[in-house]
């Protein structure tokens, strides 16, 4: 019995803009996996499982023009609206289309094609097709749900790799009408986005870093191109902003690496012990920002969250134990997270998704010798990096009063990870790795002082032995 409770299940979405390397990731990580003993299913993209039936966008679009065109006629004061409407709006409407089709490629609207991403974009591009995403999307949820309960019963740890997501449809059609069909279906995005998938992986497109590549055999790169292709990649990406595990994988190394990166990245949230397989790392970076806060404004699109972080009791002074409540709009995530001392060089943290009922049972081993943490979450991407900044938020100790802590995960070091950095953020200091600024430290009720919980590294042996000996050589605000 207690195997099976041990056996994963973890969800996983691969996203990611034109020429990204989805495909190719997706393979290699299937292997990987396999290779390790886990089963792996791959959840096929909706859109192409429907367009391979028949569907052709030439005929629904043409279906409406005719439901449309007694409204439309001239001489009515609808016509009369719609030319005064026609007449504006083409001009002012960005020409993301040649030919009707995206230009990344050559697409014969009257024939079905084997490019998934360009239907995509032509679903929300050409015409108004709202009942076919719409029914698109109930069919992702139930071909999806079928991997989920088949993985639910496997006799092994199961990778499910869903090719794109529930969210990737909202960057194809108006905010307006995505609203609708929220309201109109029941669906929660908040819930849909954060609580339905472990973890996702948007891989960049080669426009936007790698544009010697962004070419193939049957497509010839344009300039055009390349800028329609950043266009979308950027609203693939903008999907899923607010997620509390989005990982973006960019070109800063070679296509290699990148794949790699990716295979890394979901092996450090499962916990994984890859030993020195993957030789590129990105690690978490953190940084000291200082306030005020400038206009909502100043910031591309973003997310807001509440978090709320409570620590628990543990058997051993070197684990850490905490629950972790995030929510937006009413609607809560629960995660469990256990960080333990590095093993074979990679530190342990092992996240586990919690029901509601769960959360409120491990509540009660809350660590009374910490404050509860309550933050604001802003989430949002500047220069093809995700970045998540904490707003530390009363009640706390004083020692966070106005803490304001900006986190990414990046393999770029030095002038290349300023570069990245937001702009318009006031960001004081890199603080990585810096006790002073450790969530758990941050937490203890007990002056830094005058207490032996405050945790210098998880990591380092003699530093668990320091931190028994007293306080004389602490780090207080970056100075001993």
């Amino acid at each position: 019995m207690d195997a099976i409770e041990e056996r994963k299940v973890y969800r996983l979405v691969l996203t990611g803009g034109p020429c990204g390397g989805k495909t190719t990731g997706q393979s290699r990580l299937c292997t990987f996996f396999e290779n390790l003993g886990w089963k792996v299913f791959r959840v096929p993209e909706t859109a192409t499982i429907l367009l391979s039936g028949g569907i052709k966008f030439a005929d629904l679009v043409a279906e409406e023009d005719r439901s449309k065109k007694k409204a439309h006629e001239p001489g009515t004061s609808a016509g009369t609206a719609a030319v005064s409407a026609s007449s504006t709006s083409d001009a002012t409407k960005p020409a993301v289309f040649k030919d009707g089709v995206p230009e990344h490629s050559v697409i014969d609207i009257d024939k079905i094609t084997t490019c998934p991403r360009c239907m995509a974009a032509a679903v929300g591009k050409v015409g108004d097709v709202y009942k076919f995403q719409e029914n698109l999307l109930r069919t992702m949820i139930q071909i999806e749900n079928t991997y989920f309960e088949l993985g639910r019963t496997s006799n092994k740890n199961c990778l499910i790799i869903c090719d794109r997501g529930f969210m990737d449809a909202s960057a194809y059609i108006s905010k307006e009408k995505w609203d609708r069909m929220m309201r109109s279906n029941n669906w929660n995005p908040v819930e849909l986005r954060d609580n339905r998938y472990n973890q996702i992986i948007h891989m960049v497109s080669a426009a936007n870093g790698a544009e010697q590549f962004y070419a193939t055999e049957e497509h010839s790169c344009r300039s055009e191109g390349v800028t329609l292709a950043r266009e979308l990649d950027y609203k693939a990406a903008s999907a899923w902003i607010g997620h509390p595990y989005f990982d973006v994988i960019d070109n800063s190394t070679d296509f290699e690496n990148k794949v790699n990166r990716m295979i890394e990245c979901v092996c450090q949230k499962l916990g994984i012990d890859i030993g020195d397989r993957l030789s590129i790392t990105s690690r978490k970076v953190k940084f000291l920002v200082s306030g005020p806060m400038p206009p909502d404004t100043s910031f591309p699109a973003f997310q807001d969250f509440e978090v709320v972080h409570h620590y628990l009791q543990c058997a051993g002074p070197r684990v850490q134990a905490r629950l972790r409540k995030r929510g937006q709009n009413g609607r809560w995530s629960y995660i469990h997270t256990i960080r333990r001392p590095q093993q074979h060089g990679q530190s342990i943290e092992v996240r586990t998704q919690l029901s509601h009922r769960d959360y409120l049972n491990m509540l009660t081993q809350q660590d009374d010798a910490h404050f509860t943490i309550y933050k604001k979450r802003r989430c949002f991407l500047v220069n093809n990096q995700y970045f998540q900044m904490d707003i530390y938020k009363e009640p706390s100790h004083p020692r966070c009063k106005g803490l304001i802590l900006l986190e990414t995960y990046t393999s770029l070091t030095g002038d290349k990870l300023k570069a990245i950095l937001p702009k318009f953020l006031n960001i004081v200091k890199e603080v990585t790795g810096q006790p002073d600024y450790s969530m758990f430290n941050l937490s203890l009720r007990e002056d830094w002082n005058n207490t032996k919980k405050f945790c210098y590294s998880l990591h380092d042996q003699d530093d668990a032995e320091v931190k028994t000996n007293g306080h004389s050589q602490k780090m207080i605000n970056g100075k001993a």
